[in-house]
């Protein structure tokens, strides 16, 4: 007797559900694909107007700008192996900037624009520095004419030339103390006195970093050569930072110190021979709070081999607090119901800074979490968003 012809068996239930759910995921998978490139495409036209630049390890493409006066959004590219910034300068002051782009990723920079020619620093402090020309607009004409007297601001802005002076004096100071420790060849002292000289050049830095050349001397990160730590070139503060404290050595350290003396003594000499208009007085200390925010606290590569960037934000919130005292005089007449925000930003940031010291000292940076250092930014972007809106109060907006 033959036996039957088995039949095929019916796919498994579990199976089925399987099949039938692959389907509707592929379905799904195609359905957010769609609504992504629309959410991009969408992006990409309410980001047309901005100008694109790549930074690549030589050099930017394009190199040479040229826009009206006024609002412009630049997106720099970075196409480089490693974090860069770009810069747009007025002769040796910084007009704007961002530093720390990471490879492969992009920002925009803001700018508001007077005519006139300016250079652009691009990547590394080698590379070629490009142009930017702004040409003239009606509006930017009628802004000229529109300029609100200056008599109200002369006595701020003395003052903080007054401010500007005192600090270069405690500046001068430390870092000479901290040369004569090296020269002694005492590593410990050496490392004593690096805190107290860095907390000197940030009560300093909004104003400092205005001068492109002197502040990459005397500030500029290794990131920024093309040996990095190991660069001829690498000097200042950080090439001091990285021997005292990665290094543990003061080998080959004199003729750096030596030079960091010279150089923050050029520093103060600078920052009372240039003038500084009433707009830039706040602008400076927002941009110094933004740098801080969106880079220094998140990273902690300002003092990466110290770990000493809570004393650098401290030093930071000391400047802002005597930027609004010169100026308080002027918000009481003119915008008094904006001091409260901005007292209330200042004593947010400044506790925010208070809760991480111990026994009176601020701690390690490698010892604050995640969670702390985005509390930190969190803080001092606020307060940088209460303090932009100071010169429109003013009747100082559009000027910069």
């Amino acid at each position: 007797m033959s036996n039957p012809t088995p039949q095929p068996a019916s796919p498994p239930r579990a199976l089925r559900w399987a099949v039938a759910g692959s389907v509707v995921v592929m379905i799904a998978a195609g359905g957010l694909f769609y609504y992504a490139s629309q959410l991009a495409a969408a992006k990409r036209q309410t980001h047309s107007n901005e100008i694109a630049v790549t930074i690549h390890a030589h050099a930017c493409e394009p190199n040479a700008l040229t826009v009206p006066a006024g609002p412009a959004s630049f997106r720099i590219i970075n196409r480089s192996d490693r974090a860069v910034e770009w810069e747009i300068l007025d002769g040796v002051l910084v007009v704007e900037e961002r530093e720390n782009i990471a490879p492969g990723l992009s920002q925009v920079i803001n700018a508001n624009l007077q005519p006139g020619d300016y250079a652009i620093t691009c990547g590394l402090l080698s590379n070629p520095r490009g142009t930017l020309h702004v040409t003239p607009t009606a509006e930017s004409e009628a802004q000229a004419k529109a300029k609100p007297s200056m008599v109200a601001f002369i006595g701020p802005l003395s003052e903080f030339r007054v401010y500007l002076s005192s600090q270069g004096s405690a500046l001068i100071k430390a870092v000479t103390a901290l040369q004569q420790a090296i020269d002694a060849g005492d590593l410990a002292q050496a490392q004593a006195l690096y805190a107290p000289a860095r907390e000197a050049y940030q009560r300093l830095a909004p104003a400092a970093q205005r001068l492109a050349e002197l502040d990459n001397a005397i500030n500029a990160r290794a990131d920024y050569f093309e040996k990095r730590e190991q660069d001829p070139a690498f000097s200042g503060f950080h090439r001091i930072e990285y021997s005292l404290f990665q290094q543990h050595s003061i080998e080959g350290l004199a003729p750096v110190a030596q030079r960091l003396v010279s150089d923050v003594n050029t520093l103060k000499q600078q920052l009372l021979a240039q003038s500084l208009p009433p707009e830039q007085l706040v602008s400076i200390v927002v941009r110094n709070l933004n740098s801080l925010a969106d880079v220094r606290a998140l990273s902690g590569e300002e003092e990466r081999y110290s770990h000493l960037d809570l004393n650098g934000f401290a030093a930071n919130l000391a400047a802002a607090h005597k930027v609004v005292e010169l100026i308080r005089p002027l918000l009481e007449k003119s915008a008094a119901e904006l001091l409260p925000k901005v007292d209330s930003a200042l004593a947010a940031f400044g506790s925010e800074l208070d809760a991480l010291k111990v026994d009176g000292q601020y701690r390690r940076y490698d010892s604050v979490t995640d969670g702390q250092r985005k509390q930190l930014a969190d803080k001092a972007k606020a307060l940088a968003a209460v303090l932009d809106g100071i010169d429109p109060a003013l009747g100082l907006s559009g000027l910069q």
